[in-house]
């Protein structure tokens, strides 16, 4: 199913869809009016948000005009500079566009005999823009939706659109102009051709007035000298039903909406069970972008909370490998539920569509129990909740340490390209994108920081390719392996226990560590670093341990400081002359792209990660003691 059919269709399914011809705009301000045009109240539509300031309230008005640079009023609504003639800009075109949205009304009513149109037309005829002063009107109304209606069904929530004569205006509008009727692309039903499609609105970063999905704007994107829409023959009621079921999503607080990277991404499910298609996509938001679990604080928020656990363990059932049928079974049933997600970036006034997924609910929970898995690293921090696709990504970008220490990810400098394939690699399974890897090696060269996060992503691009080839084993690089015999894990291995011998001898007051000079380096030409580093970690810092002198704090505050510092010092030794003797011909010249990840994986897993082997002299816990991080270092 194509995307359009797809939307076309979960138009048909959503609750209290608006009719064809109707769009739900974000109105400020209702304009009550006595049969005679007289102005018998303003009233303010517009609510508090979260943080207490006013947001204009969603309603149900004609469907709007396409606007470019052209001046074209809406029909019985629009924003202020039209329907009244004030802006709260420089207004250099608000006469103009006060003047058209009369001349427009003054043909349309032309003839009307309903009591409100005349109302209505009895205002706009009497109105001058000098008038807007107070009490009826606040200076922050410019600039707002107005909407009009009798005063004596205000109460009442009849807008003056709503009435029949309205409406029945509206659909002779509509009728009167000349379009081609051709068989619809979308549902195959033979009626008029859309030329200009509705716009989408809620996307980031996109024309705050909305963006097209389907345009076209130069002679090299058209067919056989065919103009807009004929292009591409969708029929009016298809474009209005796309365009409404995705603008839906993307509203605000809808459920359907999350942002990675510079996209915003939409989902929806699709079967004929409407509780099963809800589950699934809450299931899939907590997949993709996982709640904290909190204290709530309302009746509404502890029911959300009880759900959002109850779907945390599922999820981890599904991620132990638990089939579907068992964890969820109402989501797994012969006629499955149809999910589909789709990413869109903005593009001057068009949009983008960065990726689109569609396919069984069953075959997406395989594919995040293959991500979960892919990802899994040990340690993990304990402060750190699952990751979102959102975090994941946000690692690619440069890191930034503030004077506290705190570390902070730029999100503007997310790939676009990146964020977008990582995603489409979780949903479908493939293959990671080629250059995730080499982005994420850069930025650790760059900003020094490798973090659970980080080493997740670099571990789930191996492990993913090794799967895929069919060579991966049982908890393949999830915690540290003394047994591998991979020569860039254990070169990683190696470096950690040369840091480790550094901190346990000079504390971790000290200016740099190995790490901060050398990680980069070691990782790519261990051969022109790493002797140096054997040589000065054992003649250094072993050396002083050995004699019983250290100045770290986990140490120097145990009952036998002198004693432990040997331990310590006797144990790194004997590690780190295990992993030496190993590479008897010397170390690797230079070592590919995936080395240098197997190498961070192991430098990681070993530098945060408890010591697997006991000593054979009954030294292990002085083997646990050097693996000891501290206070200020977390994964």
């Amino acid at each position: 199913m194509s995307l359009l059919s797809s939307l076309a269709r979960a138009y048909e399914r959503l609750p209290e869809r608006p009719p064809s011809g109707c769009s739900t705009e974000k109105v400020g301000v209702l304009v009550s009016l006595h049969p005679d045009g007289a102005v018998a109240h303003v009233s303010d539509l517009r609510l508090p948000d979260a943080k207490g300031k006013l947001q204009p309230r969603p309603l149900r008005v004609p469907q709007p005009v396409k606007r470019t640079v052209a001046i074209v009023p809406n029909l019985l609504w629009d924003k202020t500079s039209y329907s009244l003639g004030v802006t709260a800009g420089a207004g250099r075109r608000t006469a103009e566009e006060r003047a058209a949205f009369l001349r427009r009304h003054e043909e349309a009513l032309a003839g009307e005999d309903d009591e409100g149109l005349r109302a209505f037309l009895a205002f706009h005829r009497a109105w001058s823009p000098d008038q807007f002063r107070p009490p009826h009107w606040k200076d922050d109304y410019k600039d707002q939706n107005v909407v009009f209606g009798l005063e004596r069904e205000r109460l009442a929530g009849v807008l003056l659109h709503d009435r029949p004569a309205a409406q029945a205006l509206q659909a002779r509008l509509a009728g009167d102009a000349e379009k081609p009727v051709r068989v619809c692309l979308v549902t195959g039903d033979v009626g008029p051709i859309a030329r200009l499609h509705p716009s989408i609105k809620g996307v980031r970063g996109a024309q705050s007035s909305g963006a097209a999905l389907v345009s076209y704007n130069l002679d090299a994107f058209t067919s056989y000298g065919h103009e807009q829409g004929d292009n591409a023959q969708i029929g009016e009621r298809a474009a209005f039903a796309y365009t409404t079921a995705l603008n839906r999503f993307l509203a605000r607080d809808s459920g359907h909406r999350l942002h990675i990277g510079d996209a915003s991404t939409v989902f929806w499910a699709d079967s004929s069970d409407a509780f099963a298609a809800k589950r699934a996509e809450r299931y899939f938001a907590e997949m993709i972008e996982p709640q904290r679990l909190g204290e709530p604080s309302q009746e509404e928020a502890a029911e959300n909370l009880i759900l959002t656990k109850e779907i945390h363990d599922r999820l981890k059932r599904l991620a132990r490998g638990e089939p579907l049928a068992e964890v969820e079974p109402q989501l797994a049933r012969d006629e499955g539920v149809r999910f589909f997600v789709v990413g869109l970036a903005p593009n001057a006034a068009r949009l983008s569509v960065r990726f689109y997924f569609e396919d069984d609910f069953g075959v997406l929970a395989d594919n995040y129990r293959l991500y979960v898995n892919d990802i899994a690293v040990e340690p993990w921090p304990d402060w750190s909740p699952r990751p979102s696709i959102g975090r994941l990504a946000a690692r690619t970008a440069p890191a930034r340490r503030d004077a506290a220490g705190k570390v902070t990810f730029d999100f503007d400098a997310i790939s676009p390209l990146i964020a977008g394939e990582l995603l489409r690699a979780v949903l479908t399974g493939a293959r990671f994108p080629r250059s995730l890897l080499s982005t994420l090696l850069m930025r650790v060269r760059g900003d020094g920081v490798l973090d659970a996060l980080r080493v997740a992503l670099i571990k789930a691009v191996i492990l993913r390719d090794r799967r895929l080839a069919g060579t991966a084993k049982e908890d393949d690089l999830m915690r540290s392996d003394p047994d591998d015999p991979d020569p860039a894990r254990r070169l990683g291995r190696l470096f950690a226990l040369i840091e480790r011998a550094q901190r346990a001898a000079l504390g971790e007051a000290v200016n740099s560590t190995v790490a901060d000079k050398f990680l980069g380096a070691a990782s790519a030409t261990p051969a022109h670093v790493m002797p140096s580093l054997v040589v000065a970690a054992q003649t250094h810092h072993i050396a002083r341990l050995s004699k019983g002198h250290s100045d770290a704090k986990w140490i120097r505050e145990s009952e036998n400081p002198n004693s432990l510092a040997k331990k310590v010092g006797k144990a790194l030794e004997r590690d780190i002359g295990r992993l030496v003797s190993q590479f008897e011909t010397g170390f690797p010249q230079q070592m590919s792209t995936k080395e240098q990840g197997l190498f961070l994986i192991g430098y990681y897993q070993e530098r945060w990660g408890k010591t697997a082997d006991a000593s054979a002299d009954g030294d292990a816990d002085a083997a646990d003691f050097a693996n000891e991080p501290s206070e200020d270092q977390e994964p």
